[in-house]
């Protein structure tokens, strides 16, 4: 994502599991902050998307990818829904 972009992709915002445990927001400033349970903050760091892809490397090096498929992300065996 560039700069121009940042503010108005159509997918920033608040992904989660059905069950609610696993929440990712996708930040305009290109950072991810994904909470799991009660752990706020679980894992952060930053995402790239090119087209329906996004690949994700959090703050300690660990990297996952996922695709957003019929406005469901499909991530590490988990499957998201934007929550508007």
């Amino acid at each position: 994502m560039n700069t121009q972009n940042e503010q108005s992709h159509p997918y920033l915002g608040m992904w989660v599991t059905k069950d609610g445990y696993i929440r990712h927001e996708l930040l305009p400033n290109g950072r991810y902050d994904e909470a799991r349970g009660k752990r706020k903050s679980a894992y952060q760091g930053r995402y790239t998307i090119v087209g329906d892809h996004i690949e994700y490397m959090d703050d300690t090096g660990f990297t996952a990818d996922g695709d957003f498929r019929d406005s469901v992300l499909y991530h590490a065996g988990m499957v998201l829904y934007y929550e508007k």
